[in-house]
């Protein structure tokens, strides 16, 4: 079992995550942001958003709008919310993602009628792609350059 981040009142350094992490997820988390940041203006931030049970999370943005956030428990989870008018585009990408994907978008947590929250544990390469093309479906990338 992973542990989570508890202690609201003590902010975890980026040292303490990189350590926490280990190398392998930590280098996975360090491309996973190089990538928010060629295809957004990416802006993160940590918060402790959910509660006590949940802890400590970096939250991602583009400019206001929300993308993701990301909890690290020795590996790093990617958590989406996808609306409603998310739903369209998720059916149509879903079938040529990984079936660890498409089992994560079937289990998520209900969001409005037919939208929710996707909780993608990032163990390797593939599934990072994976955990990008979330994001890309909640919000499209902008041409940076």
């Amino acid at each position: 079992m992973y542990e989570r981040l508890l202690d609201k009142n003590n902010q975890p350094a980026d040292e303490f995550i990189e350590d926490y992490l280990g190398v392998q997820s930590f280098t996975l988390l360090a491309e996973f942001e190089s990538l928010l940041n060629s295809d957004y203006q990416m802006i993160r931030e940590m918060e402790f958003p959910f509660g006590n049970n949940y802890g400590w999370w970096h939250k991602y943005s583009h400019r206001t709008s929300h993308l993701c956030y990301v909890f690290e428990a020795g590996a790093f989870i990617v958590m989406v919310q996808f609306g409603d008018n998310h739903v369209a585009k998720i059916q149509q990408i879903i079938p040529n993602l990984l079936p660890k994907t498409y089992d994560s978008w079937q289990n998520c947590y209900p969001c409005g009628e037919q939208g929710g929250w996707v909780y993608y544990r990032v163990l390797n390469g593939n599934e990072l792609k994976d955990a990008m093309e979330l994001v890309k479906i909640k919000k499209k990338p902008i041409a940076l350059y």
